[in-house]
């Protein structure tokens, strides 16, 4: 697996390097904080092949996740910059539609990362995990080791934000696929009848939020025995809620593999997680930029998918029948952050 995902990240890379770049091309890098490690290591991604391109780099944080305003403000100052490509994580991948077409309109390329806008094609390419997939496979994870008592699962369903950005569904609903529970609309979470969910909250994607929403649930139904969290920060204040609680057994899955949550699933405070590899991601999206700097080619999305997928693998040292993974010496190897 390790040297599938290596020969995959590679063809993508030698597919878009950029054949010239020149000293004035200028690229924004846009995210959700500056304080999460997955944008930290999305960051060092994109800063290592702008110097290495000749791109000057621009980057831009929200406060926290889920700072749409700040987002806009930096869009407006990358196209009065004269940027010639913007690569953006968006917190609100709705509102911020109309920010990127004036953008766009203006002849700047822009590539969501990470986070698909609504719609898709709102931005010229997409760089991102396949995040429904990445649930799924902590889902079908999850039901199978819980096994036959999959059916009689109680579970907390710890989200990002009530904007419901795209990463946030499709993580969500991915998870309750692979659990084998009906999807309602599977464009917006929280709307399932399953008698097995006990509830959505929402976490900003960090400890603390993780934390409050744990005890909200909680506090709800105390028989919680199966957690999703939307990332490890928050599944680590989750963990914290549960130990509190005198649960600390409870089995809690995530989606990202950075290197401290990787350390989580080796010590056991989380079952599995899905890991995603936002260094590559970012370097690609450089990569692109300087392309069209030079001759005006647009990324390809990968056949028979509406983005470009950039991988996704899962972790856990208690691997099932029928769902590949590596166990956390791999990945370890693999980790950011």
């Amino acid at each position: 697996m390790k040297h599938s995902m290596t020969a995959l990240l590679g063809s993508a890379a030698l597919a878009l390097m950029a054949t010239t770049a020149t000293a004035q091309t200028s690229a924004c890098l846009i995210t959700k904080t500056d304080t999460n490690p997955f944008f930290v290591k999305m960051k060092e991604g994109a800063e290592a092949k702008a110097a290495e391109l000749g791109v000057t780099l621009k980057s831009y944080a929200g406060r926290i996740d889920g700072d749409h305003e700040s987002q806009v403000a930096a869009v407006e100052a990358c196209v009065a910059d004269g940027a010639k490509g913007i690569l953006i994580a968006a917190s609100d991948t709705k509102a911020i539609v109309d920010s990127v077409q004036a953008a766009r309109n203006a002849g700047v390329l822009v590539i969501a990362l990470d986070t698909p806008l609504d719609p898709i094609d709102a931005a010229d390419a997409t760089f991102a995990t396949d995040n429904f997939q990445a649930g799924l496979l902590i889902g079908q994870w999850a039901n199978a080791t819980l096994g036959a008592e999959a059916a009689n699962a109680k579970i907390a369903l710890l989200d990002l934000s009530i904007a419901q950005p795209s990463v946030d569904v499709l993580r969500d609903q991915g998870f309750l696929q692979g659990m084998g529970i009906d999807l309602a609309d599977p464009n917006k979470w929280g709307d399932e009848t399953d008698p097995r969910i006990v509830g959505n909250e929402v976490t900003s994607g960090n400890e603390e939020g993780g934390l409050k929403a744990m005890e909200s649930l909680l506090a709800k139904d105390p028989d919680i025995n199966l957690v999703y969290t939307i990332n490890e920060p928050s599944a680590a204040g989750a963990f914290e809620a549960l130990k509190a609680a005198g649960k600390e057994g409870v089995l809690i899955v995530s989606v990202d593999g950075g290197c401290p949550g990787v350390r989580d699933v080796k010590d056991g405070v989380i079952g599995a997680t899905s890991q995603q590899y936002p260094l590559q991601m970012a370097a690609l999206g450089v990569e692109a930029i300087a392309q069209f700097a030079a001759d005006g080619t647009k990324p390809e999305p990968t056949e028979g998918k509406a983005f470009f997928d950039t991988g996704v693998a899962l972790i856990t040292d208690n691997p099932v029948d029928g769902v590949e993974s590596l166990d956390t010496t791999q990945g370890m190897e693999l980790c950011w952050g």
